[in-house]
């Protein structure tokens, strides 16, 4: 694939600046982690070698002087809000990530239950967490917040939120989502450090909008289409621009947020640091970037994706109509459209051509495969195949999965499992595959081909089932469907 973005150089410069800031606040930094740490796939997307990891490993440059702290809102955990992505609840996203972030030597200080009010679920886990093991730190709902700043920055505020001792010099507060209460979290926190005569102060990390790309550059839009459900909008930062005559991006929760906080800070600190949003961010990702052209295509691919997993949740679930409309506002000022990828003709004329539904895939050369529905194999399973043969040289007619091995996957199916389909999904005729690479070298050197697959470019015909889509998510291929079913029913699964 092409590559866009210096992954080396953005970690080397990132750690450098955010030392810097530390150095800044004389020796002690809360910084506000906005995004994923270790698994952004949207940024790997359209910033062409960015690494889903990348934030995670330049934090590893620093691990001796950083203290991770969880944040996780206590009405999130009574909801069971779930994230998208992964599919699994906040609360157990809160215990993969420490697992992950002990695994690779950090510290994790603590979990601090924000907007605590008594909620019973909130004091399950809050139980939970301490039988294994886990501080866990409380931060009370404050009346008039953000508003009355009097009151949020005094012993009725911030003051009543439980202290949360740290050792570090650098204390990244995370969580699993928005809305967890990161920067309460940080600004809680500078109250009680400066209580207690310690200087300590805050700065933002978030990727997204890139502060030194124009404001329309399809980076930044593909921003606004990745949280079209956020209303997120990117913005000119007029303080910045005031107070420097520098035209910068940031977005509007932010700048609308600026006034409020700088009086936080200046309540907290004495005098604020910062002048504008943009002052905040510690963001050095505009400099890494090495290929605009790539980086510009990549990001017009990933609008036209957002569009189709809008539509295809706005087709199961009836829901989500204007964030349709938006996206489809949003193409408009990018100047894409859903046919950017050539792989939705394909997929279609497919379709038309056998009758049934089809899948088509950009393989790394710009070749286009495509795979149809049969006896034996879904779209999903057929196109993954051509694919996988297509990138290792294998004659597309040449068949590599024993019968032996997809036989009784069928019959298991639809004997014992009740299945009606003994068509094979995706993740089962890998299983096949790897069974036959046993005694067969073509089966076995079709298989290695899976790590070319990564970052390519997938489009069904229809929507395709949840198993199909979270194997191609696995294994790093990029899937749009056009939001429409196979069958006219009113229940699918």
């Amino acid at each position: 694939m092409r590559q866009g973005f210096d992954n080396e150089k953005y970690i080397e410069l990132q750690a450098a600046n955010i030392r810097k800031r530390i150095a800044q606040f004389g020796g002690k930094l809360y910084l506000e982690f906005g995004g994923k740490l270790f698994d952004d796939y949207h940024a790997s997307r359209v910033l062409p070698g960015f690494e889903p990891d990348t934030k995670f490993r330049m934090l590893e440059s620093l691990v001796d002087d950083v203290e991770i702290v969880i944040a996780i809102n206590a009405n999130h955990i009574e909801k069971g809000k779930t994230r998208g992505d992964l599919g699994i609840p906040y609360d157990e996203d809160v215990l993969r990530l420490i697992d992950v972030f002990h695994s690779r030597g950090f510290l994790v200080g603590s979990v601090v239950l924000t907007q605590y009010a008594n909620q019973p679920a909130a004091d399950a886990y809050r139980h939970r967490l301490e039988q294994l093991g886990v501080t866990c730190r409380l931060h009370y709902p404050i009346a008039g917040y953000p508003h009355d700043i009097e009151r949020i920055v005094s012993d009725d505020g911030y003051g009543k939120n439980e202290y949360i001792e740290t050792t570090r010099p650098l204390v990244v507060v995370t969580a699993p989502g928005p809305g967890s209460g990161k920067l309460a979290t940080c600004l809680s926190q500078l109250y009680h450090e400066h209580q207690r005569g310690i200087d300590a102060g805050y700065a933002k990390y978030e990727t997204f909008p890139i502060w030194n790309l124009p404001l329309n550059h399809p980076v930044n839009i593909a921003y606004e289409a990745a949280t079209v459900d956020l209303d997120d909008a990117n913005i000119i930062d007029p303080f910045h621009l005031e107070a420097y005559g520098e035209t910068t991006v940031n977005y509007n929760r932010d700048v609308e947020a600026f006034p409020v906080l700088k009086a936080m800070m200046e309540r907290i600190m004495g005098e604020s640091p910062y002048q504008s949003p943009t002052d905040m961010g510690v963001n050095m990702a505009g400099y890494a970037i090495v290929d605009d052209d790539a980086c510009r295509d990549a990001a017009r691919l990933e609008i036209v994706r957002r569009y189709f997993a809008a539509a295809v949740h706005l087709k199961r679930t009836g829901t989500g109509e204007e964030q349709v409309e938006r996206l489809r506002s949003i193409m408009n000022r990018a100047g894409v459209t859903p046919d950017l990828s050539p792989a939705r003709a394909v997929a279609l004329e497919k379709e038309a051509a056998t009758g049934a539904p089809a899948g088509a895939m950009v393989l790394p050369d710009g070749h286009v495969v495509t795979g149809k529905t049969g006896d034996l194999l879904g779209a999903a399973s057929a196109l993954l195949m051509h694919a996988l043969k297509a990138v290792t040289g294998v004659d597309e007619t040449i068949p590599v999965i024993d019968d032996a091995a997809v036989e009784p996957i069928c019959r298991l199916k639809t004997e014992h499992l009740n299945s009606v389909n003994r068509r094979l999904h995706s993740d089962e005729t890998l299983i096949a595959l790897s069974i036959t690479s046993a005694t067969s070298p073509v089966a076995a050197r079709v298989i290695d081909g899976l790590k070319q697959l990564r970052g390519c470019d997938a489009f069904f015909s229809v929507i395709i089932s949840s198993t199909d889509e979270a194997l191609y998510r696995k294994l790093g291929i990029n899937v749009c469907c056009e939001p429409k079913y196979e069958r006219v029913s009113l229940y699918h699964r």
